[in-house]
């Protein structure tokens, strides 16, 4: 019969029960520091997302990345920045992984339906009502992006302005049409 190799457990070294030490340190100072600013935190959660759920898992997804971190974090007087930070980030992340909402193709009015065209030249009225709202440089973004069909860079470059122009124009733009918009098509 072969003999088999006995394992004689090896006693830890003195860098490696220091370094368990320091995690346990690390662990429980991050635990004290959840505990006293969990409420501070949450606030911050919640004018991020308005959803209070949302707020709570945001909180607890950006206090897990920040406990992997905890040890490296040199300065915990700024602490809460980098967890408004990991937060921030965390819902950007949620908010580019949306996805859109699929319409089964029988929800959907017949587009040579009488009453698809009828909905079509109510929304183009309503549409037209809040133009004005719209300062002129918004009203060229819009129309030159939308009705013309122009890229964002040809947008930029018909008006002699910057694509980030571009963008944040339109972003604001469309942002005043659809709070305009919104109790018009909550009444429909």
């Amino acid at each position: 019969m072969a003999e088999r190799a006995r394992t004689i457990p090896v006693p830890p070294s003195a860098t490696d029960t220091r370094r368990i030490g320091q995690r346990s340190a690390a662990h429980k100072d991050f635990g004290e520091y959840v505990r006293l600013r969990r409420g501070a935190l949450l606030r911050m959660a919640r004018r991020l997302v308005p959803d209070p759920t949302d707020a709570e898992d945001l909180l607890q997804a950006a206090l897990l990345r920040t406990q992997a971190s905890w040890p490296g974090i040199n300065d915990k007087t700024r602490a809460d920045a980098y967890v408004r930070r990991v937060m921030i980030n965390l819902r950007t992340e949620w908010w580019r992984a949306r996805k859109a909402v699929e319409v089964p193709l029988e929800h959907l009015p017949d587009a040579g339906s009488e009453e698809a065209r009828l909905q079509q030249l109510l929304d183009q009225e309503q549409l037209l009502g809040v133009l004005p709202l719209l300062g002129e440089r918004q009203r060229s973004v819009l129309v030159l992006r939308y009705w013309e069909g122009l890229s964002t860079k040809e947008t930029a470059q018909a008006l002699g302005i910057t694509v980030g122009t571009v963008k944040s124009t339109l972003h604001r733009a469309l942002e005043i049409l659809r709070q305009e918009l919104a109790p018009s098509q909550a009444a429909a």
